[in-house]
């Protein structure tokens, strides 16, 4: 039996969890329809994402489709749980992406589709809500293209667009599939294209075919040979290039309409990579069941009263549950003793694991990103990158006795979440924690208070502000003291330089590799630090040109002081600048509030970029600082009579204009 992992991407409210739901039903999976706004939704199962209405964590379930079975992965919308997608990306060898006929690409979509680039995912696009008023399928096809930079070609064309939306027309088969009025969309009408389509249908074909041939030397060489080829060889075509990368099939429905769901599924099966059609492992090694065996844990997730739940995707190999493999990272051995496939929190134990499968285990102790591998064949894979936080809040336990509890609770969260960050404040002693929007830390209250019985104190969300560096400076510094009678002695020379790649540099010197490793934690120490209320010192680089050190009163402390030191210096001459995370928002509101909202947006300092119509309501898309954008949700709502709506997402980091960062922190 075959097998396809796949992902469910979309901007927030784009239909992707509702369209995960319809997959469950008419798999069998599920007996009803599950509803998001309900909060009956299967694949949203934490009592956060019930009660809000949105997806929070990845949910993982497995569903068999025309002999083949399909592990699915829905993932969250909102851009604070960016994360999710990340690491489900990381493991996935196929995508749909999700898009509302009505807005097409909204920010997250944008911001999901570029991940999917970086991990080489090939994907289908599913232009979703079709029978909502203001719907239309090329326009979505075209905004794909244009915004996007895909190759995206129509594999089907609507059958009527808002309220008169009642199926599809297969391009490639020329055949038109309806819905014959069963509500729960079951069964399936198929029949001759409809007349007033038949013109538009073949035009669209003609132009599919001629992209297939452009982008399949086997296709083209057969169709000018034996002139159009049949619908099997234009499949077959259409699967070389999804798989290559080289394009993209649009389709179309009404997920919450029971539209376009079955076709999708056979598009997911005759389009997208089995795990056998992705490159080999690292080593050279294939996925098949046959090769050594290895896997990646992408994922923790708290199992309460049973421990802690680790997400494997197995790249290769074939083994028992029960059997002993290595972590990789640690070289200890763990026995994957209770091993389960995982339909959201509801699990069945399973027996074996093999090449391609998505299943959970209990009690290994491995963490996000760890390789568990055969201890004869070792290998590591490439881990999962975390995004860096843009916003933090003080946190303090209500109780001396909620002290421990809030600790423990605090790295439960983390374990789980790499993209939440716990650190300590030098100064205050203060936990703060770091997190990517004020909804993400939101739900860490709400989690530390109803899963954990922590009661804590959460100061207001401060901005993630970083500081950099515009010239290259050099210096050489020498600590030489006597201590409690010994003597200290170490001297250094520095160059700190912006840089693209930033870090250390330990360079070519004559210091044992305890003092180039202190050198290096004193040198991390201060850039921590910054020169600015404490913002971390960001896109620069720290050369060690050169060192000396003496027998007796050289130590690891003493050159970690002079690096500490020098960097101190180097930052007092050179002086910095803040950085601050630059947003991309877009909002959309009735061409009455356009310049009330234009205005508002000013004040926060925004720059916009465009403003178009789309479905009737007028889109501003603007670049803002996030630090402007505290309250922003209340004050849409005043200026808008409660008919405007934004989204936004990092777009980069930007240096904040010197006038606006003295008067905030002062000069340096």
């Amino acid at each position: 039996m075959s097998v396809r992992n796949i992902g469910i991407l979309a901007h927030i409210d784009a239909g992707k969890t509702t369209l995960t739901e319809r997959i469950l039903f008419y798999t069998g999976v599920s007996w009803r329809l599950g509803e998001v706004d309900d909060g009956t939704a299967v694949m949203d199962w934490m009592e956060q994402e019930q009660e809000r209405g949105i997806t929070i964590t990845s949910a993982a379930t497995r569903v068999q489709w025309r002999d083949h079975v399909v592990n699915i992965i829905d993932t969250p919308g909102h851009v604070d749980f960016t994360v999710e997608v990340e690491r489900s990306l990381r493991v996935l060898d196929g995508a749909v992406v999700v898009f509302s006929g009505v807005e097409g690409v909204q920010p997250q979509s944008e911001t999901v589709w570029r991940q999917a680039d970086r991990h080489r995912v090939p994907r289908l696009a599913f232009i979703n809500k079709m029978d909502r008023v203001g719907a239309e399928f090329d326009r979505s096809v075209e905004d794909v293209r244009a915004r996007l930079g895909a190759n995206i070609w129509a594999f089907q064309i609507p059958i009527g667009e808002g309220e008169d939306f009642v199926g599809v027309v297969d391009l490639l088969s020329r055949q038109a599939v309806t819905h014959g009025g069963d509500d729960l969309g079951v069964r399936l009408d198929r029949g001759p294209v409809p007349d007033e389509l038949v013109d538009e249908v073949e035009m669209q074909r003609e132009l599919l075919i001629d992209a297939l041939c452009e982008s399949d030397d086997e296709l083209l060489e057969l169709y000018l040979e034996e002139g159009e080829p049949d619908v099997g060889a234009l499949q077959a075509a259409a699967r070389r290039a999804v798989v290559g990368g080289r394009m993209v099939p649009a389709l179309c429905g009404s997920a919450f309409r029971n539209r376009g769901v079955q076709l999708l599924l056979d598009a997911v099966i005759d389009y997208l990579p089995a795990p056998t059609d992705r490159p080999a492992l690292s080593d050279g090694r294939p996925a098949s069941a046959e090769a050594p065996f290895a896997a990646l844990v992408f994922k923790l997730q708290a199992d309460p009263p049973h421990g802690v739940l680790a997400f494997l995707r197995v790249y290769s190999g074939a083994i028992d549950a029960g059997t002993t493999v290595m972590n990789a990272r640690t070289g200890q051995k763990v026995r994957l003793g209770r091993v389960y496939q995982m339909n959201a929190m509801d699990r069945e134990p399973i027996t074996r694991l093999v090449a391609g499968d998505i299943v959970a285990a209990i009690g290994i102790g491995a963490g996000t990103g760890d390789t568990l591998c055969d201890p004869a064949h070792p290998i590591v894979l490439e881990t999962i990158e975390f995004p860096e936080p843009v916003l933090h809040a003080a946190v303090e336990p209500e109780t001396d006795e909620d002290q421990q509890r809030l600790s423990a609770a605090l790295a439960r969260l983390r374990a789980e979440d790499p993209s939440l960050v716990v650190r300590t404040d030098p100064d205050t002693g203060q936990t703060i924690l770091c997190g990517m929007g004020e909804l993400h830390l939101e739900i860490a209250r709400a989690r530390l208070e109803r899963e954990f019985s922590v009661q804590a104190r959460f100061g207001r969300p401060q901005v993630a502000y970083r500081e950099t560096v515009t010239d290259a400076f050099r210096l050489e510094h020498v600590h030489d003291r006597v201590v409690g009678g010994r003597g200290q002695y170490a001297r250094i020379d520095l160059v700190l330089e912006p840089h693209d790649s930033p870090g250390f540099e330990p360079g070519e010197t004559e210091l044992p590799a305890d003092l180039v490793r202190a050198v290096r934690q004193g040198v991390e120490a201060r850039l921590a630090r910054g020169l600015r209320a404490g913002f971390p010192i960001a896109g620069v680089r720290v050369r060690l040109l050169g060192a000396s050190h003496h027998p007796v009163d050289s130590s690891e402390h003493a050159f970690r002081i002079a690096a500490h030191a020098a960097v101190g210096r180097i930052l007092e001459e050179t002086g910095s600048q803040v950085l601050e995370p630059l947003m991309r928002a877009e909002v959309s509101v009735p061409e009455e509030f356009v310049g009330s909202v234009v205005g508002d947006l000013s004040s926060r300092r925004a720059r916009v970029e465009a403003i178009d119509v789309r479905a009737g309501r007028h889109r501003i898309v603007a670049l803002v600082p996030l630090g402007g954008m505290f309250g922003y949700a209340t004050r849409l709502r005043s200026l808008t009579q409660g008919r405007g709506m934004y989204a936004m997402d990092l777009a980069r980091y930007e240096v904040m204009p010197r006038a606006v960062a003295d008067r905030e922190f002062g000069t340096a």
